[in-house]
């Protein structure tokens, strides 16, 4: 668990961050409607929990920067026997006060009233994040009229988020690890389970045996061409035997994602087309996780990537030509489209910035974290390949900590190996 002190550091980060003579204002998410009257799982806005780490729609997180110190509210909602009744316990104002190191907390209905005595003519910025839907922009540009400047505060928490503390990395850490024991049940169950679904539902068992609080992403379980497809989602289709399945599925524990990806046999074994491009990706997959070290650049791994998989292809048959004239045609971009990883953290996908404010690119650095995913994909009415490798789908994603001196591979326990899969698949 995170601690109370580390989000005041945070909070105190962030205000530092702040111009003086300013206001900066994060509202907490809004329940999502499925349909009608009914809404998905509520989720918090990932920013807000970032600073205070409060789980409870409808509040706002406010820093009030004079000249000389920076005030930080918290406003909740208020507890209500009625509501609770329905909705369940909330925190209310006074628990809010003793958990929260902050100058003050006030009910929710306070702040619009608290909104207009903090932006008066002494305020001259105001930070909000700028994908605020339109009725809370609305409601802070309306005691606004004197600001002179608008600046977005979810650049300079994303900013801040680059970087895991120790207690975020166990975090990452704990996700994966049930996580490994899905992928690893998957393996084991393949021969027995019929359907792309039945699949999924062994990792959404497994997440929530172990605590998960829910997947970190819709899980892709992509049969045969359905791996060709890179964020199929469908999973509903048929297993056939001996073909592969490409499953990207991770969990989210305590707000923080795992994300993983593993291509296994629906037959338990490899024929010998499926292990020559999968051997291929997880060469390619091993090097560039080599790579990662501080200072180096994320662009230079995507570009390692690409030669090496680039000539593995012309090794194989699959393009023709020199290498480097087919790197220059962006021929090897048919057959790997996407980039060779993410940051990766709250959000699976993590608002984190690649570049700075000058629009340099962001060298790795100790603490962050990051995904290396390679992958190969080639439809199967692609009659410019041999036949026996069209409709083979292959990804394999590992979830990468930046260490003083290189790195640590926080997936490494999920197997990848061939060997090893097929053992599992048998056991």
């Amino acid at each position: 668990m995170i601690q109370e002190s580390e989000y005041k550091n945070r909070r105190e980060a962030f205000a530092k961050s702040l111009k003086k003579g300013s206001v900066s204002v994060l509202f907490s998410a809004e329940y999502q409607t499925r349909s009608h009257d009914t809404h998905y799982p509520y989720r918090q806005n990932s920013n807000f929990y970032y600073l205070c780490g409060f789980t409870e729609d409808r509040a706002a997180l406010v820093f009030v920067k004079e000249k000389k110190d920076t005030k930080i509210y918290l406003f909740v909602y208020k507890k209500e026997k009625q509501e609770e009744l329905w909705n369940g316990k909330r925190l209310g104002k006074e628990r809010a006060k003793e958990l929260f190191d902050l100058d003050d907390v006030f009910d929710e209905s306070e702040l619009t009233a608290k909104l207009k005595s903090f932006l008066d003519t002494k305020i001259k910025r105001l930070y909000y994040d700028f994908k605020l839907d339109y009725s809370k922009v609305k409601l802070l540009k309306r005691y606004a009229k004197e600001v002179e400047c608008f600046q977005n505060a979810a650049t300079i928490i994303e900013r801040m988020r680059l970087i895991k503390s120790d207690a975020e990395i166990a975090l990452i850490k704990k996700a994966l690890h049930i996580t490994k024991t899905a992928h690893h049940r998957a393996m084991k169950k393949v021969k027995e389970l019929e359907y792309e679904y039945e699949l999924q539902a062994e990792f959404e068992y497994m997440f929530k045996k172990q605590g998960a609080q829910s997947d970190a992403y819709t899980s892709i379980i992509a049969s045969g061409n359905n791996a060709n497809t890179l964020h199929y989602i469908q999973n509903s289709d048929k297993i056939a035997p001996d073909r592969l399945i490409l499953i990207d599925a991770g969990c989210e524990y305590n707000y923080y994602a795992s994300d993983i990806t593993r291509t296994i046999s629906s037959s338990a074994k490899f024929t010998k087309a499926q292990r020559e491009i999968y051997t291929l990706v997880l060469d390619v997959e091993k090097a560039i996780i080599a790579m990662v070290a501080p200072n180096v650049l994320r662009s230079a791994l995507q570009k390692k990537a690409e030669q090496l998989l680039c000539q593995g292809l012309v090794d194989l048959g699959i393009l023709k030509g020199e290498v480097q004239k087919l790197l220059k045609k962006e021929a090897h971009k048919k057959y790997f489209p996407h980039g060779i990883g993410h940051w990766m953290g709250i959000d699976v996908h993590d608002q984190c910035p690649y570049k700075d404010t000058k629009g340099k690119e962001i060298p790795l650095q100790k603490g962050m974290v990051l995904t290396i995913e390679p992958g190969i994909y080639i439809d199967e009415h692609d009659k410019t390949v041999a036949k026996k490798y069209r409709g083979i789908g292959i990804r394999i994603e590992d979830d990468i900590l930046v260490t003083e001196n290189g790195y640590e591979n926080l997936s490494k326990a999920i197997v990848k190996e061939i060997k090893d899969i097929e053992s599992l698949a048998s056991s």
